[in-house]
């Protein structure tokens, strides 16, 4: 009972130095990561600054950015790293993706609410979350399956967001169509079950690449006809997508 009243007690002045310092104060104590997260989206909104075309970054992406906290969907020994304009490792030999592609690969696939878009490769769970942010359901599969685990735990708070555990190159036909994919793991070729699955007018953005130095983001897109147009974006290092296949 004395341990319980000492917590009372702290959280009152808590509350009251909240009060009395401001509201900036109060949400700088409750979140360390704060600070570092206001300078990435400052070096994110300089670097969209200068794209332009498919390069461009969306303020709205910029926004969901400076909502999701990145350092909860890393090991707690990159934590002090979460804020860093780079990728991170996250164990099983797979990483978690730069924050300006995570952005710009969010800004080709166009998310909004009321559509179905599928992920694959959820990885640490942190872009299916940037995802999840805009109003879609999102079909996200990890095919590493510790990873899948904990991706789930760490997405419980939305649900909007539907995980598995699979070999992701074919797809999830039972979700199928959808509006948009997001393939966060580079292919050799673009999976034909995957075009399969995007909807007439549907967007798909996926690495493509044999390697870590001959790879390059694409921007697949399927018009009212089902018709198929690929645009190159840029050059991209990912880990290679795994299975099966």
């Amino acid at each position: 009972m004395q341990g319980a009243s000492v917590i009372a007690g702290i959280a009152q002045r808590t509350f009251m130095a909240c009060m009395l310092s401001g509201l900036w104060l109060c949400a700088h104590a409750q979140d360390p990561h704060a600070a570092a997260r206001r300078a990435l989206i400052a070096e994110l909104r300089a670097e969209a600054a200068g794209g332009d075309g498919d390069t461009r970054i969306d303020r709205d992406v910029l926004a969901v950015l400076a909502k999701v906290p990145r350092h909860a969907y890393v090991p707690a020994s990159e934590q002090h790293n979460a804020y860093e304009n780079r990728p991170l490792g996250i164990g099983y030999g797979q990483t978690i993706s730069q924050p300006y592609i995570v952005a710009l690969m969010t800004t080709l696939a166009q998310p909004r609410a009321g559509q179905t878009i599928l992920e694959v490769g959820t990885g640490s769970g942190y872009q299916a979350a940037v995802l999840a942010e805009f109003g879609a359901e999102v079909y996200t599969i990890e095919i590493v399956p510790p990873l899948a685990r904990q991706a789930a735990q760490r997405l419980k708070g939305y649900p909007n967001v539907t995980t598995r555990t699979g070999d992701g190159y074919y797809g999830w036909k039972e979700q199928a169509p959808f509006d948009a994919i997001v393939v966060t793991a580079a292919a050799s070729s673009i999976p034909p079950p995957l075009v399969a699955q995007l909807k007439p007018g549907g967007r798909m953005v996926i690495p493509v690449g044999s390697s870590f130095f001959t790879q390059t983001l694409l921007l697949v897109q399927k018009d009212a006809q089902g018709r198929v147009r690929t645009r190159q974006v840029l050059p991209v290092r990912f880990v290679p997508l795994t299975g099966g296949h």
